[in-house]
């Protein structure tokens, strides 16, 4: 038998792969668009086996369309490109197919069809929006009356940064470790009005430069070029760290404790942890008792509707550095969509947290918002509303560049690696939103605000009551690139 093509370890991992999603990757270099390719053909003995393998645009298509056309042919030496309608047509009547989705509204051209395999190289370029419709284009091809059960599924490979890098690394990376079934409970409502419940399941592989076996022989150098990137950059691609990437808008902040700096302390990432140093992340404890009974209780505000609205509650010691310990985040599933209350609800509920959490109850909490809830001119304000529900704020400082640099000073880590800023693990909209906010294309002191920002703005307005000074110099123009710490 003549082999053209026979998986390295981890790209047969992936092939094993039995889930209904699985991503692959995390790195690169880690041989993903082969494996991505190599997937696709699983089923094209079907006749009506249709499968499409997306990038976001379509000039980035160009090197896997490249590579099928290394492979395709070998394997299935009558299978014919179509160059017009960018697909490959196999013996069987089997058809793989190539698209993208350069604009949001792209998704939509694909209403009305079948696919039982779908694919996306670099997932972390597209949104969850486009992801997620073509769950509802993932479905049997077959005609009626046609001969043949296929598999439908969905298969992803990435690297951090992009886009959609936040989503992603919530739905894959966050949830449990690599090579650990993630499953999902799902819930419809029969036409009778009775319920029915599935399990999805998704799975993350992981697989770096070092996984690659036949690029490391064929091109030994490759390594010291991904060893010469910026320090984000080169963690990320290289090593696959999802906590840092090219583009990281709030690239200080660590969810865990820094590796490098712990071992310059010489510390195991455990002691830096139980001794809150070189991370920004911790358990929570107890503010209803002892000296924690006596610091400063703050709230931030950030209106939002079809949006989310975002409110945080804050703790201040009496050194000043501030605790981010309770957060209500009006987001449905769907990330970067409200919830749609209206401000009365909203406050009501403000209000009622604050009225019977043990760390609240009785105590006096400083309250700050976007200024833009005083406007008056369309009747009652936001503001008034919040005053009626016994909920009161001031109006926060809106600029922008130096209250990102509030937040970054907070951030900073000095010569002992504490920072002046902690966030509680149980604060899950701060940790999915704020890492994953990238600098803004035109303005590159500006993060981009297409993104889901409305946790950072409060956290902003907050930063903005209470300013430091910096501990060392942030240098801006080179924040993308360096990490100034």
């Amino acid at each position: 038998m003549n082999t053209i093509w026979t998986p390295q370890p981890k790209q047969a991992a992936f092939l094993r792969r039995g889930e209904y999603e699985c991503l692959y990757g995390g790195a690169a270099g880690g041989g993903k668009s082969d494996a991505l390719l190599m997937e696709a053909l699983r089923q094209v003995h079907i006749p009506h086996y249709r499968a499409i393998l997306f990038r976001k645009t379509f000039p980035q298509l160009a090197e896997l369309i490249d590579r099928s056309q290394a492979l395709y042919p070998r394997a299935f030496p009558l299978a014919r490109y179509n160059e017009t309608k960018h697909l490959w047509r196999f013996p069987s009547g089997a058809q793989i197919a190539f698209g993208s989705m350069q604009h949001p509204g792209d998704r939509l051209n694909y209403q009305g069809r079948r696919y039982d395999f779908i694919g996306f190289d670099e997932l972390t370029h597209f949104s969850w929006e486009e992801y997620s419709y073509m769950f509802s284009r993932n479905r049997p091809s077959r005609a009626p009356g046609a001969t043949g059960k296929t598999r439908c599924y969905i298969r992803a490979t990435a690297n951090p940064g992009g886009i959609g890098h936040g989503w992603v690394k919530a739905r894959f990376i966050d949830p449990a470790p690599p090579m650990t079934p993630i499953r999902e409970e799902v819930t419809v409502r029969e036409p009778d009005g009775s319920q029915k419940t599935f399990t999805r399941s998704r799975v993350f592989v992981p697989a770096t430069v070092y996984d690659n076996e036949a690029l490391l022989r064929d091109d030994p150098e490759y390594v010291a070029r991904l060893a010469l990137l910026p320090p984000r950059e080169r963690s990320a691609l290289l090593y696959g760290d999802w906590d840092s990437y090219e583009g990281q808008y709030f690239a200080e902040f660590r969810q865990t404790p820094d590796a490098e700096k712990c071992r310059q302390a010489g510390l195991t990432i455990g002691e830096a942890a139980k001794q809150r140093r070189f991370t920004h992340v911790i358990a929570p404890f107890d503010l209803s008792s002892g000296a924690a009974r006596g610091w400063k209780l703050c709230r931030s505000y950030d209106f939002g509707y079809a949006k989310p609205f975002s409110c945080a509650w804050w703790a201040v010691d009496y050194e000043g550095v501030i605790y981010r310990i309770l957060e209500l985040y009006g987001c449905t599933e769907t990330p970067d969509t409200g919830v749609r209350w209206t401000p009365e609800q909203q406050f009501r509920r403000i209000k009622e947290i604050e009225d019977t959490h043990p760390w609240l109850r009785g105590r006096h909490i400083d309250g700050v918002a976007d200024p833009a809830i005083w406007d008056a001119s369309r009747g009652e304000s936001i503001a008034e509303t919040a005053a009626k529900c016994g909920v009161y704020f001031t109006p926060g400082d809106h600029k922008r560049i130096p209250g990102w640099m509030q937040c970054r000073y907070r951030l900073q880590f000095d010569e002992n690696g504490y920072p002046r800023m902690y966030v509680f693990d149980s604060c899950r909209a701060f940790l999915r939103t704020v890492p994953q906010l990238q600098y803004a294309a035109a303005d590159p002191e500006d993060l981009n605000t297409a993104q889901e920002d409305h946790v950072a703005d409060e956290w902003r307005y907050f930063c903005m009551t209470r300013p430091v000074a910096a501990l060392r110099a942030v240098p801006q123009q080179i924040a993308r690139e360096f990490d100034p710490f």
